[in-house]
């Protein structure tokens, strides 16, 4: 291309790009706002009614309480949009289309600037099929007139209004409930492969389990709308928490949520009655059950009561505005599934024909094979995804269950602070984990209607509805940095040839910290995101540090340079009782891929196979030369620890929390393979053994760092 011709076309495009994000930019322009809120009973009127959100179909005969679509109007200036909480398990786009195409023929605010979501209460009756249960067809001709005469009823009551927002956390509400099992405990999935490495719901304090596969999103958000002289009309709340747990039919947590916020609030706007909401955030992996604890008593109403209390106290901080931007995009992305192959369909017509002939099978066996007809026969499905500005906040719309770390994904990168996920939104198409967290199998990954998206569906996702909520801020994504705490400093300060602080919020590559740029990449097996050892000290104040979970997975990387002389330091907190297997686990692995007989340097941690290694760190070159040193301490379960290796020549330093006198010392032949660069972080180089257990601060050195050295690192963590 010549010279001034490219010049041209790149100042078009800069064009382009600037007058994209004048049109968003003007089209949130701050106006007077209106609002308007209603609550609508969508109760049923005839039973009995069938009832999803579990493997098979269930039926009830009554209502235990009220059911309602929430609905939330907002217009400023020509922009009108709606924002409508159901209480459902899963609502399909489908019939929500409907609902929208009614709703706008009544007040002509646009169908792709209405946004209808559903709690994910597990006790409403089925509006669409899932699993083993049916949809109930009386109740699917009936609830979208009544979605769209509560969003008529809303627009209706629009009031000159203010606006503004809140977030406070609640972490101790919510929980992963996904759980990564031993590898001596790997479980069989419904197709007859043994493929869970994780589950849903282990159990409190079950030994087959490790620990969470993922993180919590603790932050309880409210948007708050009053009329312009301060009463109340709506608080729309949004937290990641699957359901609680109720009897049918019943709205659930959300429900009880919405009443008592509407209690404390008192009364609404023009004698209208306040509308309290609770939203369903990414809680696909989320749970109210802290299986890492002894199972505590709690009711669903003090649940309930908790979550509402935290609520209006924050409410109470709010600043309102009456002048704010508003606006909202929609975007339609087509995405392929994971269709059964062959054999998966032959398995599957081949129960379902015994069961026709009056064979039985089991419930996941009968269910599973039902449900690979249903994908095969949709082989692309189109997601309708949404964001939305009101005034400095984001909403961002999916119509799947999604994961925490998903949600916190979009958090940190979005242009607008705070943003809040609404899942099952306009639709639903499932569970979208991770690409990391399919290689760990369990039911959020089986393929059915329930679980269906492509492998890499998530990060697609994400990339979408960060360009939508770019269009409605009228600026970039952001770029968010991994903050250093003193012992970060301290370990920069030596200057590493590498460091990995394991921040990595995705895979599979890994973050060098040193400016080094020497990048590593994980295996499948690793979860990312996890908690690390505690304290500001690792990643400042009021920052969580973070630290990845390996499940049969690795960290490698090639290090130019790396001499007989070099140090390796990393916290661990092992998750493997130490009579599992042979050993435990190794920690670090210095050699070639896949070299038979493992020749290089590797530390880990002790099992069976020697009594007076097990529990113990030991270091180990390999099985040609055999040479075995062992320390002295055994290794605390579920418990961080700082560790050091440093190889001088034959000889072999290993300093455990701080301690300046060695845990090991002693010597070892040099193995051919420890002369490579290539290093393995949670693995040995033959992946014999691999570590189970989460992993942070991975620190290289070229050189051998004497004790004190490395006890001032971990003096600087503070513990």
């Amino acid at each position: 291309m010549e010279p001034m011709i490219a010049r041209r076309v790149l100042l078009a495009a800069a064009v382009v790009c600037a007058a994209g994000l004048f049109s968003a930019a003007r089209a949130a322009a701050p106006g007077p706002l209106l609002a308007g809120a209603r609550a609508i009973d969508i109760t049923p009127r005839t039973f009995p009614v069938y009832v999803n959100g579990m493997f098979t179909e269930r039926k009830a005969g009554r209502a235990q309480d009220r059911l309602h679509a929430r609905c939330l109007v907002l217009a400023a200036g020509p922009t009108r949009l709606a924002v409508v909480v159901v209480d459902s398990c899963l609502i399909p786009r489908s019939l929500l289309d409907e609902a929208k195409a009614l709703a706008s023929a009544k007040t002509g605010i646009p169908t792709e600037n209405m946004l209808i979501s559903a709690t994910h209460t597990h006790s409403a009756p089925a509006a669409m099929g899932a699993l083993g249960c049916p949809a109930d067809a009386g109740y699917v001709k009936f609830l979208p007139g009544r979605i769209a005469e509560g969003i008529r009823l809303a627009a209706e009551s629009l009031t000159p209004a203010r606006v503004g927002h809140a977030v406070v956390d609640a972490p101790g509400q919510t929980n992963c409930r996904r759980w990564i099992l031993r590898p001596d405990r790997v479980r069989f999935d419904p197709f007859g492969r043994r493929t869970v490495r994780a589950m849903m719901h282990p159990g409190y304090q079950n030994p087959d389990f490790v620990g969470p596969a993922g993180p919590i999103d603790p932050a309880l958000s409210i948007l708050a709308v009053q009329s312009v002289r301060g009463r109340p009309i709506a608080l729309l709340a949004n937290y990641s928490m699957h359901y609680y747990g109720s009897g049918i039919l019943s709205a659930d947590y959300f429900g009880l949520f919405a009443k008592k916020v509407e209690q404390a609030l008192g009364g609404g706007a023009d004698g209208a009655p306040v509308v309290g909401i609770m939203s369903q955030g990414t809680s696909g992996d989320l749970h109210w059950m802290d299986y890492s604890r002894p199972k505590k008593p709690q009711t669903m109403a003090a649940y309930a009561d908790g979550l509402a209390r935290l609520a209006c106290e924050a409410y109470k901080r709010i600043k309102f505005a009456h002048s704010v931007p508003v606006a909202m995009r929609e975007r339609k992305l087509t995405l392929p599934v994971r269709m059964p192959d062959k054999d998966r369909l032959t398995w599957a017509r081949k129960i379902i024909a015994e069961l026709a002939e009056g064979k039985k099978h089991g419930t996941w066996q009968r269910v599973y094979s039902r449900e690979q007809i249903h994908v095969h026969e949709a082989p692309l499905r189109e997601l309708k995804l949404q964001a939305l500005r009101i005034g400095e906040m984001g909403i961002v719309a999916i119509p799947c269950e999604v994961y925490g770390i998903t949600g916190l994904k979009i958090k940190a990168r979005s242009p607008l602070v705070p943003t809040v996920n609404f899942e099952l939104a306009n639709g639903a198409e499932g569970y979208i984990p991770p690409p990391e967290q399919h290689a760990l199998g369990g039911y959020t990954t089986w393929e059915a209607r329930s679980a269906r998206l492509e492998v890499h569906a998530e990060p697609k996702i994400v990339d979408a509805v960060l360009g939508l909520l770019e269009d409605v801020a009228g600026k970039p994504r952001r770029e968010p940095a991994i903050p250093h705490g003193a012992y970060a400093k301290a370990v920069l300060a030596s200057k590493p040839l590498a460091y990995w602080r394991m921040e990595d919020i995705s895979g599979p590559e890994a973050t060098d910290s040193s400016g080094s740029d020497c990048r590593g990449r994980y295996e499948d097996g690793v979860a990312f995101y996890l908690s690390g050892p505690g304290r500001a000290s690792f990643s400042g104040q009021g920052a969580i540090n973070r630290a990845a979970h390996f499940a049969g997975g690795r960290m490698t990387a090639g290090l130019e340079g790396l001499g007989d002389a070099y140090t390796i330091e990393l916290w661990f907190w092992n998750g493997l009782p130490s009579d599992a297997r042979p050993v435990t686990g190794y920690l670090f692995s210095r050699g070639r891929d896949g070299a038979e007989g493992a020749p290089g340097d590797h530390l880990g941690i002790g099992g069976t196979h020697e009594k007076r290694a097990k529990g113990r760190l030991i270091f180990f070159n390999g099985n040609k030369q055999a040479e075995l040193l062992v320390g002295r301490s055994e290794i605390g379960l579920r418990r961080w620890h700082h560790v050091a290796l440093v190889r001088r020549g034959r000889k072999v330093a290993v300093y455990l929390d701080g301690e300046t006198k060695a845990e090991i010392a002693g010597e070892a032949d040099v193995a051919a393979g420890a002369r490579t660069g290539q290093v393995f972080v949670g693995g040995r180089c033959d992946s014999f053994a691999n570590f189970e257990g989460k992993i942070d601060e991975v620190a290289v050195y070229g050189r051998a760092l004497t004790a004190d050295q490395i006890a001032l690192h971990y003096a600087a963590s503070g513990r």
